[in-house]
């Protein structure tokens, strides 16, 4: 037994083994592609193997290609529900009966079938009424006379009553000549009251400029309108609506279309009455039209709020958008009632969730996709149409208001009415969503022509000004079609966009922003004047020419930058507290401005960013071009021998100056030309992990949640420019500010403080010739503001010609010189022997005296003493030499980083491409100030620049 069972496990390890390795070397199938259009006439397609199988004997394929039936004149003799058996029928019984299970003899006529054809008017009888099968079939007349009235119905197998306007018409059921047979309706001979003889079928396509002989139009459009208007035919009266839908709401007094049979029935009705207390509604007919009088659109639309208010925090929290729908069919019939809130209006396909997003209050909802037309074919055999409303139940019944529509293709005689000024619209009601049936021109199975489809939906809400309970205008319903000339539907595309919005009215936040800038700019006009004056004061010139006035206007481009500036920040702010922080307040009283509102606040930003872009320039250009002066008044302290030529004997002279201090003093200021208060490279850093890591972009969405984290499914609405800027630019500041600040209370207190240390290195560079350090006795004071006599001013110029000829055009410098270098090293030491002597009080024509500014003077930045005969060094504790590095300008530097990364920002929409480029812009910037930095300061102060680190 054991053996046995060895042998056993052995064979099934074998077994296994060969399966296995089947299965590895096994591991790709394929199989031939075949459709039913493949299969042959006595094949039909099997939907489980995918392939083509061959029918039974006496067989042949359905007329679906998806199962086999009996030739004709063959029956079912038995089957199991996966396959028949067919036997032929005798000779004295050659036709099938109906069901296909019997043969009969026949009192007339086979069709092709082989079934019995029974003559017009009267009914095919095969069974008795327990259901056996006769010997010969029977055709029944039905009794077309009273009281019966009736005809055979669309099968023909049974007498039914026939249609009421055959009746009422003729008293039988035959509409005989002259009356008028059309859509299956009997109308008398002459033409009911107020209606044409002959009507317009054609749809037109206004995009294409293509009017289209409508299949479905000719078919039924005039047995609509004369069955709405004699005989008062709800469905009838519906289908004429709808046609009127499918021509866009469209008519013209020159044809009688669609809309102008509807208006004449809407005109021969009036004795009706209306429906629901409306007026524009009246009794059997569809409500389509709110009126034409002027100016209706904006009462509808901006005279009395919905009863119910929005609110999104607190017991009364209301958030939810709820609309109701009621759905036609394309023949008037009524389907049913669906909660909007899906794919029914929304045509691109997406989660269930997102969908939902777009009826949730002040959630700014944008969907676009692009849709095959062969799928909106498929998908849309026939148009469906829509009147939505509005649910304003509040607990107690449920209450609906009418929403209206403004269907941008509408035209009156011709012309586009709902294009143009709001008093002009003609506000409508009923939609629909994809038409494929009013473009089919020769038959109702025919593909369209053309395809219409609603390639824009917008619904905006507009808040109550100054509400203070979350109310709102009745929303407006927008919808653009878009006319699709089919030539190839496989590879044909079209693009549909469905959007919800929120807005309110922005003229008084628009008057505060002009006048804000009004205001402040007539302030930065009298600042840059005082600017402009201070400078023509220190220049010694008061004389108003062209460089006056492009000085004038290069300070106050700088300072209506700045207003521009402090203008948007404000007003991205506000809207970033008040509508991000709306969640506190229990009823929303602030909704965004809509894009198209932010064109002016964008134009407010490029203006700041252009005039900042100005003034860091001029003042960069300041920088590269600042005269700077080394002045080593160090005296010599020995002597040195020296051999002279002709001389026996040496002679002693003072040694010189070593040069080596003033490279060293130079180096200095070469390195500080371009630090500054903050870390660039870490604002940026640090703003790009607050914006996309920590998700503090997400404040910039048009929805009222200050929600950091989203779920990676949830719908993400689009970014507001307004928010965007205002988030941006309040962190950048506010990063840049806290960087500031600890450099200033802590950095340079504690570690280090390279512009007093600068300051240190030319005091102490002296070698401790002097006590202290202040040119007065008892003081420390080692810079100051120096405000020069004319006297001091046109010596200075005249020593420092040399200087400037050396750095201008060659073309200036006198080739008789034989050397300018000696000429200018030779002024150099000039200039430096002549300023160390004027510290000195060498010269008392000269002189010049010590004092502190008047706190006026420090405010307006301007002295008021004149320099007369006396210069006057005003004591600088704050070291205003910093003025000419980025020391000293860090604010315009900020600003404009800010502005910049901003700037990239809105027009990217993308932080992390801003983040970069102004790492790039600081990068290149620095570069440039370095570069120009020391070669200016190579120029003015002859240190060559290979000593200059």
């Amino acid at each position: 037994m054991a053996t046995e069972t060895l042998s056993v496990d052995f064979y099934r390890l074998i077994l296994f083994i060969l399966i296995k390795s089947n299965l590895l070397y096994s591991q790709q199938f394929e199989i031939s592609f075949q459709g039913p259009s493949d299969c042959g006439t006595e094949q039909y397609f099997d939907i489980s193997s995918l392939s083509c199988l061959k029918c039974g004997s006496s067989q042949k394929k359905s007329a679906d290609g998806l199962s086999c039936q009996c030739q004709t004149g063959f029956r079912i003799l038995s089957t199991n529900g996966a396959s028949i058996t067919c036997q032929q029928c005798p000779p004295d019984r050659p036709a099938v009966t109906e069901d296909r299970y019997g043969c009969i003899q026949c009192p007339g006529r086979l069709t092709e079938t082989g079934m019995c054809q029974c003559p017009s008017g009267t009914i095919l009888v095969e069974r008795d009424v327990q259901g056996n099968l006769l010997e010969e079939a029977v055709c029944e007349v039905c009794s077309g006379v009273a009281p019966t009235f009736s005809a055979p119905d669309h099968r023909g197998n049974r007498c039914e009553r026939c249609q009421a306007t055959f009746i009422n018409t003729t008293s039988s059921c035959t509409c005989g000549s002259p009356n008028i047979l059309a859509g299956g309706l009997c109308f008398p001979a002459a033409p009911p009251n107020n209606l044409p003889a002959t009507v317009n079928t054609h749809v037109n396509f206004a995009q294409l400029a293509l009017p289209v002989q409508s299949a479905w139009f000719s078919k039924h459009l005039y047995s609509s309108a004369a069955a709405c208007l004699v005989f008062s035919n709800r469905t009838a009266c519906q289908a004429l609506g709808n046609m009127c839908v499918m021509n866009m709401h469209s008519f013209s007094s020159a044809s009688m279309d669609a809309c102008g049979l509807f208006n004449t029935v809407f005109r021969s009705t009036a004795a009706l009455g209306s429906t629901q207390d409306i007026s524009y509604w009246r009794a059997n007919l569809p409500w389509l039209y709110y009126g034409d009088q002027p100016g209706l659109a904006n009462r509808v639309l901006q005279t009395d709020p919905l009863p119910t208010g929005f609110s999104f925090k607190g017991n009364n929290r209301n958030t939810d958008i709820k609309l109701l729908a009621a759905v036609y069919n394309a023949r008037g019939d009524f389907l049913s009632w669906e909660q909007v809130g899906g794919a029914n209006l929304q045509l691109c396909p997406d989660s269930a969730s997102i969908q939902r997003a777009a009826y949730t209050f002040g959630t700014a909802f944008q969907e676009t996709c692009v849709l095959p037309v062969a799928e909106l074919l498929r998908v849309y055999p026939e148009p469906v149409f829509y009147d939505v409303f509005v649910d304003v139940s509040n607990g107690g019944s449920q209450r609906l208001i009418p929403l209206p529509t403004r269907n941008l293709n509408q035209q009156f005689n011709g012309l586009f009415t709902n294009q143009g000024n709001m008093n002009d619209w003609y506000l409508s009601r009923r939609l629909l969503l994809v038409d494929t049936l009013s473009g089919r021109e020769n038959s109702l199975s025919s593909l369209p022509k053309v395809l219409r489809i609603a390639s824009s939906i917008n619904i905006k809400f507009q808040l109550v000004p100054e509400t203070q309970r979350g109310q709102v205008y009745l929303p407006l319903l927008s919808v653009a079609y878009s006319d699709i000339l089919i030539t190839d539907s496989n590879t044909q595309t079209v693009s549909v966009s469905f959007a919800v919005n929120y807005e309110m009215d922005q003229n008084e936040a628009r008057i505060k922003t002009d006048v804000a800038l009004g205001v402040l700019g007539g302030v930065a006009v009298l600042y840059s004047l005082l600017k402009t004056a201070s400078w023509k004061r220190r220049m010694a010139s008061p004389l108003i020419d062209m460089e006056t006035v492009m000085k004038f206007l290069l300070f106050y481009a700088g300072d209506l930058a700045n207003v521009f500036f402090v203008i948007t920040w404000g007003t991205g702010l506000y809207w970033l507290i008040f509508y991000k922080v709306s969640t506190a307040q229990q009823f929303v009283s602030v909704l965004l401005p809509l894009p198209a509102q932010e064109e002016r606040f964008v134009t407010y930003i490029g203006c700041a960013f252009a005039l900042k872009t100005v003034q860091f320039l001029h003042k960069l250009v300041l920088q590269l071009s600042v005269d700077v002066f080394l002045i080593d008044w160090e005296r010599p302290r020995g002597k040195a021998n020296r051999t002279v030529q002709g001389c026996a004997e040496g002679k002693r002279e003072p040694s010189p100056v070593s040069i080596w201090r003033t490279y060293f003093v130079a180096n200095e200021w070469n390195e500080i030309q371009t630090i500054r208060k903050i870390n660039p490279t870490f604002q940026i850093m640090a703003v790009l992990f607050l914006l996309e890591v920590v998700g503090f972009s997400s404040l910039s969405l048009r929805e009222p949640w200050a929600v950091l984290e989203r779920p990676p499914q949830a719908f993400s609405p689009p970014s507001s420019l307004t928010l965007r800027y205002g988030l941006a630019a309040s962190l950048w500041l506010c990063l840049g500010l806290l960087q500031m600040v600890f450099f200033t209370v802590f950095h340079e207190r504690f570690v280090e403080d390279k512009i007093r240390q600068f300051v240190d290195l030319c005091s102490i560079s002296n070698e401790a010739l002097c006590g202290q350090r202040g040119l007065l006795p008892n003081t420390d004071t080692q810079t100051f503001q120096i405000s020069i006599t004319n006297r001091l001013r046109q010596q200075y110029d005249r020593i420092r010609e040399p200087l400037s000829r050396r750095n201008g055009p060659s073309r200036l410098v006198d080739a008789s010189l034989n050397n300018p270098f000696d000429q200018s090293t030779k002024a150099y030491h000039t200039m430096n022997r002549f300023l160390g002597s004027i510290i000195d009080h060498a010269h008392r024509d000269m002189d010049y005296i010590v004092k502190d500014k008047l706190l006026l003077e420090k405010v307006v930045g301007m002295e008021f003493m004149e320099p007369i005969d006396k210069s006057i060094f005003y004591n600088d504790e704050s070291h205003s030499f910093s003025d000419v590095l980025f020391y000293g300008n860090e604010a315009t530097l900020l600003i404009f980083d800010t502005l910049f990364f901003c700037v990239v920002d809105l027009g990217a929409q993308s932080f992390t491409l801003a983040a970069v480029l102004t790492y790039l812009q600081q990068m290149i910037i620095r570069l440039i100030r370095n570069a120009f930095g020391r070669r200016n300061l190579a120029n003015k102060t002859l240190v060559d620049q290979r000593f200059l680190i």
